[in-house]
Formats: C-alpha cells, sequence, structure tokens
C-alpha cells in the first residue's frame, strides 16, 4: 500500500484531537452516571486532553505549535481547578519538541552556508536542539571563539504552517474548550498573518539588528548580536538565562524572589511601550519561550519574526484613548472614537458599550502600583482575550490593523505578568512613552 501524502498524515494527527476529546468525554459521563466522582473524573479528562492536545501540536511543530504557544498566553484565563494540566503541558510544549535528525541539519546547513559550512565552526553539535515554531536551535562555537545559537528553518515550513491552519480553523469549536474566553477565529486569523513573516529569515535578522542597535545602550536589556545569515538560517550571539515560564505559576518563595518578578514585569512593560519610540518596531511574539532573565539581571529578547513595523511611534490618539478608558470618561471616549474614525454606525453603540470593549486596558493605569495575578485576567475572562466580547461593539469598531496588534500584544504581556504574578509602575511607563497620554 502507498504511504499516504505528509500533509494527509499531519491532517490525520490534528483530526485524532476533536476525537480524543469527544471520546474521552464521553467515557467520563459514563462514569459519572455510574458514581464516579465529578471532581475527579473532570481533573483526569483535563490532563488526558492537554497531554493530547500539545503532544499533537508539539509533534507537529510548524502553525500547530505556533498555535499551542499562542494558546500559552491565554492560560492565566483557565479556571483554577483544571490549570495545572494545562500548564504543565504548556510549558513542555515551549521547551520541547522533536529534533530533526542531525543529518537533515548538516543537508540544510550546507544548503544554506556552503559545504565549507563546518569551517565556520569551532563546535557545532548538531544532535542537540531548542524548539522553536518554524525551526530549532543549536548552540555552538563560532570559529572567532564566541559563543552562537544557529536558529535553523524547518525544511517545508512554509507547506506546513498553511496545512495546519487552514485545519486548525475546522476545530476552532475544540481549541475553544482549552481556553473559554478567547476568540479562537481571530487567533487563528492573526497567526495566519504573521506567518508569512516568520517564514522570512532574512526579514528577521534585520528586525534583531535594527532591535540591537536601538536598545544597545539599555541596562535592562540585551538584544544578542546577528553575527551571519542566510534565506533559513540565522547565526546569533548565544544568550544564556531562564525562560520566563520559570517564574510561572509558581509562588513566590521571598521577598528577594518577588523583587525579581517585579523588576522582570516593569522591564517588560518598558520594553514593549518603548520599542517604538526607540527602535520604530514592536515585538509581537509574546510568550515565554521569546523572553529570559539572564545572570546579570537583564532580560534578553529572541525571535524577532513576528515584528510591527511603526516609524512613527505608538500613534498619538492612542494614548489619549488609554487615557480615557483609564479616567473611564466613556462620553469622551466615544467622541474621540467617531472623531478619528474608529466608530461606524453610531447609533449602534454607547459610551458604556465602548468602556466595556476597552475596559481592561485601563485598570493597570488607574493605581501608581498594579499587581497583575490570576484573580485580575480571571476577572477579565473572555473581555480580555475576545478583544471585547461584546460582539455587537466590536462590530462597530474600525481600529485600524496597528492599534489592533499592538492592543492585542498588550493583552499578551497582561497575561503573562499575571503568570508570574508581580507588581508594575504601568502607569509611569505609559505615561512616559506613550504619545496623548498626557494631553
Amino acid at each position: 500500500m502507498t504511504e499516504p501524502p505528509k500533509r494527509v498524515r499531519r491532517n490525520v494527527r490534528l483530526g485524532s484531537i476533536p476525537v480524543g476529546f469527544a471520546t474521552r468525554g464521553a467515557a467520563s459521563w459514563a462514569r459519572r452516571i455510574s458514581g464516579g466522582d465529578r471532581t475527579e473524573l473532570a481533573a483526569q479528562l483535563a490532563i488526558r486532553n492537554a497531554d493530547q492536545l500539545f503532544a499533537v501540536l508539539g509533534e507537529l511543530k510548524g502553525g500547530a505549535m505556533k498555535l499551542g504557544q499562542a494558546l500559552s498566553v491565554y492560560e492565566a484565563l483557565i479556571p483554577n481547578e483544571l490549570a495545572e494540566p494545562y500548564q504543565q503541558a504548556l510549558i513542555k510544549l515551549q521547551s520541547n519538541a522533536p529534533a530533526m535528525p542531525a543529518k537533515e541539519v548538516h543537508r540544510l546547513l550546507a544548503e544554506q552556508l556552503g559545504r565549507n559550512w563546518p569551517q565556520r565552526f569551532k563546535e557545532f553539535d548538531a544532535d542537540n536542539a531548542h524548539a522553536a515554531s518554524i525551526g530549532q536551535v543549536h548552540r555552538a562555537i563560532w570559529h572567532d571563539g564566541r559563543e552562537v545559537a544557529v536558529k535553523i528553518q524547518y525544511p517545508g515550513a512554509d507547506e506546513a504552517l498553511l496545512s495546519d491552519l487552514r485545519t486548525l480553523r475546522r476545530f476552532s469549536r475544540v481549541l475553544q474548550m482549552i481556553v473559554p474566553g478567547a476568540d479562537v477565529r481571530a487567533l487563528l486569523a492573526e497567526i495566519t498573518e504573521r506567518m508569512a513573516e516568520e517564514l522570512d529569515y532574512a526579514a528577521e535578522a534585520d528586525n534583531q539588528r535594527a532591535f540591537a542597535a536601538a536598545l544597545a545602550d539599555d541596562p535592562a536589556v540585551r538584544v544578542p548580536k546577528v553575527i551571519g545569515s542566510a534565506p533559513k538560517v540565522i547565526i546569533s550571539e548565544w544568550l544564556e538565562g531562564a525562560p520566563l515560564s520559570r517564574f510561572a505559576h509558581r509562588p513566590s518563595t521571598s521577598e528577594k524572589d518577588q523583587r525579581l518578578r517585579d523588576h522582570i514585569g516593569n522591564t517588560m512593560i518598558e520594553l514593549h511601550f518603548s520599542s517604538p519610540a526607540r527602535a520604530g518596531l514592536l515585538h509581537c511574539d509574546p510568550h515565554h519561550g521569546n523572553f529570559r532573565l539572564l545572570p546579570d539581571g537583564r532580560i534578553g529578547m529572541l525571535d524577532y519574526g513576528a515584528v510591527t513595523k511603526i516609524p512613527e511611534g505608538i500613534p498619538r490618539p492612542l494614548g489619549r484613548i488609554l487615557r480615557l478608558v483609564a479616567e473611564g470618561e466613556g462620553e469622551q471616549l466615544l467622541e474621540l472614537l467617531r472623531a478619528e474614525g474608529f466608530v461606524g454606525r453610531a447609533e449602534r453603540v454607547t459610551a458604556e458599550d465602548v468602556l466595556s470593549f476597552l475596559g481592561a486596558f485601563g485598570d493597570p493605569l488607574r493605581q501608581e502600583r498594579f499587581h497583575y495575578n490570576r484573580d485580575f485576567m480571571q476577572a477579565e475572562g473572555g473581555r480580555v482575550t475576545n478583544f471585547g466580547g461584546d460582539f455587537r461593539t466590536a462590530q462597530s469598531m474600525n481600529l485600524p490593523p496597528h492599534y489592533l496588534m499592538f492592543l492585542r500584544v498588550v493583552v499578551g504581556w497582561m497575561s503573562i505578568l499575571s503568570q508570574i504574578d508581580c507588581t508594575v509602575a504601568s502607569r509611569a511607563i505609559v505615561q512616559r512613552w506613550v504619545p496623548g497620554f498626557n494631553d
């Protein structure tokens, strides 16, 4: 019998997700009516569903793994009683995935860097790799003795990405079970838009160079320098550090530990709001694996595929919007949105509607220091991840794509910081870096 095409096999693996969920759900229901404990059965079901979902997504890499990483940002919204199995599966997905065989790694490096590629390195370990969404990273020693990270794109990543995302759209209702408050369809649409950019390693290397130049003197952030690049390979300085997932889902152990968490939170919010002004760029892929706590206390930033160019910085009207949301000025907010053309059919939306739609963004700006934690994110629930759960209001809004992207990235960081559990001077940072907020 002829072996089925690779794309068909991928679709079969993805197709096993809803079938497995449904089968386990039916079995759990049967055990429940026969006397099984409801809480215990729910926990068992959550563990098995999480294990299957993220095992499949991680194995398939590409768009499937990318979706898993995107879902991890919103993990803080999952109810506490079901969170633990998803937390462990998500962390596992971010840090582990099946690696390419060494023979395939050698072939790709020869294709991208030339047959004499081994002469560029003093040492290169093809057998050990760290997973990325559309590639893997090897630790090596450059010919001049520097430790480097060699990022290699998986062969056929472009075809796999598009195939995965087409298939995953059919399972959006099942994926909704993982993060009940998230708009999974919108999340998939956004991931699809960013995929073409992430496949272009030449553009990613240019983004990394631009960030490195703009943030070279930042005492709290380090961007590794690009040493060399090719269409499917990026070689940059190696950063040794702990991923932010080390702090997620674990309570603070001491005052020193809490100060470290607060330092991380303040650094990340400052980096996010300042980079459009300093670099003309916005890093649009907030998840734990893309940032490291370095031994010297700085934050190392990785992966520059999902980057939006904002050469003029954050638009001034967005700062004014955030200020009015923070102050609860619904009437003035609605008037501004209408004046800027952000509201279509005005009779369909009220001041109360727009405050509810954008309200979560104002919470951290109403206090001198704001405590990001799971209770905060769970209270926001679907309103945050659905970018305003009110469908009627959403249909009436017409935010430009770069506004929408910026606010979605803010949501991602709000969720990550809530997982870390930290206190941040968000208002002062926004006052400093967001034009229009102080108007």
